[in-house]
């Protein structure tokens, strides 16, 4: 029997590869049977004709001081799957893709990879290219395919070009051919543009971009020459919804090995085989979506709660869960190639996780009459005209814009923050509103801590009182009393969250609510936003958490509004709605 088979020492996996001869002697009528083995190296360059792209992390362990981050972590990626790496904020899901890519050595332990495979990582330096033109940019993507194409370049600018030259540059040409070099740019401009970046962008230099732009370009950078492994930490920022969709589909029809970080879970349930749960310092890999990795795991939670369960009773309600989501996964739009679930999906190997997540609970001092929010002709100059609609008791309406800072806008207008143009916005004498800005450094300049700061919105001043909707976004002990100056981005939004639950409102109005909150924060505020009793304003990158909460979709556009009562799935695959947006915006840039 002849089969491939990787290095014998895992350190030596990415050096050198082998195709094991088995060979096995007639049946001698013992119950075992010898083999002779012997090991032939092969040339790395053709390894990929005999192995199935593997990347494989070996004892890793990082420490930092006293403080340990991985402890002897093992675990596989495999060809044709894509690993969404989840975890806790601080768990370290950056640092093990950098330990992954080479970028940080690990205090023990290896990675190693199947030889003659490529790797790509999504870049995050913004201006590492500023002197390079975008379509050059993305082709650097695929290093050994540019640097065959420099020193090509390069000879052939020489003044005394030799026959030595010219045999060199033979070469270089054969080599840049197997790569698939002569397709490169049209391949480059396929990319960018499928990501947004227009024609006209192709040949400007980097630095000529916006930094959203840029975003784009290291991403098509990322996905050029088709690597067989693809490292990605937050690929979706910056991203509107279609690209978004378009990178979805990209990704699932993929054949390699694609490893991603994301606090998107409509992303992740798109592309992701497999769930790698980073938990007490390990890393353990879930077949299934992220999805299905919480609603198993809160099932494991709760039947380790119920610890008086007999165990057919724990077996039946395991099974009827499983079945339960295979049907869904079966009627979602997403069944295709790689979006199709696993066949098999195991809930009893999900462990209950260490994580906490966060108390999210809005209830209203008084519940709202009949009049909410009338907007009359409504117009912005620059962001939006002509705004009219009126808002209903109960309703939860997501905002969208192509021009995120019209919403911004519109908010602040409600707010009383800046005036409009024209037209009007009248509220029910009953409303009690809470306003989530999108930015919120002004509400942390002062030396406060957190219960004082917390204390300023509340006509209860009681510390323990305080303390309590401190604890419900996990502050918990000696942290209530840290500066609310020096405050993460994630802890400033989860102090919002405490003053817009204390203030009890009847109206909740949401710029971007779920910005710099981890998963388990954004799936609590999802779940608080399903159960509230009141009306919401609100807009989000989020799609789960559209699709989940909104039952109305109004998009502000310089040419009028669109107003649909739908959901967001619904409201995207409306062709009505696609054809309406074309004209809206197209008839604006044509007056611009």
């Amino acid at each position: 029997m002849r089969r491939a088979h990787p290095a014998a020492c895992g350190s030596d996996i990415a050096q050198t590869a082998y195709v094991v001869n088995v060979e096995t002697p007639q049946n001698t009528g013992s119950d075992l049977i010898a083999q002779h083995v012997t090991f032939h190296p092969i040339n790395p360059t053709f390894a990929p004709h005999f192995f199935k792209a593997m990347l494989t992390a070996s004892n890793i362990s990082l420490r930092f001081g006293k403080r340990v981050l991985f402890d002897e972590v093992n675990v596989k990626f495999t060809e044709g799957n894509c690993y969404g790496i989840i975890g806790a904020n601080g768990a370290g899901k950056s640092t093990f893709l950098k330990i992954l890519s080479g970028e940080i050595e690990p205090t023990t332990g290896s990675v190693s990879i199947t030889p003659g495979m490529r790797m790509a990582v999504l870049k995050q330096d913004h201006f590492e290219f500023d002197d390079f033109p975008v379509i050059e940019t993305v082709i650097m993507g695929h290093k050994e395919m540019y640097a065959v194409m420099q020193e090509k370049d390069a000879i052939y600018a020489k003044p005394d070009f030799n026959d030595e030259d010219g045999i060199r540059a033979s070469e270089l040409e054969e080599k840049f051919g197997e790569m698939g070099g002569w397709t490169a740019e049209s391949e480059a401009a396929e990319l960018l543009s499928a990501l947004g970046v227009t024609e006209d962008e192709h040949h400007c230099l980097m630095s000529q971009l916006t930094n959203t732009k840029k975003v784009r370009v290291l991403l098509a950078q990322a996905l050029f020459g088709n690597p067989d492994i693809l490292l990605l930490d937050e690929p979706t920022n910056d991203l509107d919804v279609e690209t978004v969709g378009w990178l979805e589909n990209f990704l699932a029809e993929s054949k390699n090995i694609v490893i991603v970080v994301s606090h998107d879970r409509h992303f992740l349930d798109a592309v992701c085989t497999h769930t790698a749960d980073i938990d007490f310092k390990k890393i353990r890999v879930y077949g299934g979506s992220y999805t299905f990795w919480y609603e198993s795991s809160q099932l494991a939670l709760r039947q380790q709660q119920q610890a008086n369960k007999k165990a057919e009773e724990r077996k039946k309600e395991l099974q009827a869960f499983i079945e339960r989501f295979s049907a869904n996964v079966k009627k979602s739009k997403q069944a295709t190639s790689r979006k199709k679930m696993l066949d098999k999906l195991n809930v009893e190997e999900i462990q209950p996780s260490s994580r906490r997540y966060p108390a999210i609970i809005f209830e209203q001092e008084r519940e709202a009459g009949d009049q909410i929010l009338n907007i009359k002709d409504l117009s912005l100059d620059g962001f939006f005209n002509d705004v009219t609609f009126n808002v209903y008791k109960g309703e939860k309406i997501a905002v969208l814009s192509r021009n995120s800072l019209a919403i911004t806008k519109f908010y602040q207008i409600l707010n009383n923050e800046i005036k409009a143009d024209s037209g009007s916005s009248e509220w029910g004498v009953t409303i009690q509103k809470a306003y989530l800005p999108n930015e919120n450094d002004k509400y942390f300049n002062a030396d406060l801590n957190l219960v004082d700061w917390l204390r300023q919105y509340s006509a209860e001043k009681d510390e323990t009182f305080i303390r309590g909707f401190l604890g419900k976004m996990l502050f918990s002990g000696e942290e209530v009393f840290k500066k609310s100056n020096v405050l993460s981005g994630g802890e400033k939004v989860r102090c919002m969250i405490s003053r817009l639950m204390l203030a009890q409102p009847n109206l909740l109005i949401l710029d971007e609510p779920t910005n710099h909150l981890d998963l388990e924060s954004i799936q609590a505020f999802n779940e608080g936003l399903k159960t509230y009793k009141g009306s919401v304003l609100f807009t989000s990158h989020d799609h789960t958490f559209i699709q989940s909460i909104a039952d109305r979709i109004i998009e502000l556009t310089p040419a009028g509004v669109i107003d649909k009562k739908t959901d967001f799935d619904s409201y995207l695959q409306d062709e009505e709605v696609r054809e309406r947006k074309a004209k809206m915006y197209a008839a604006h840039s044509q007056v611009s």
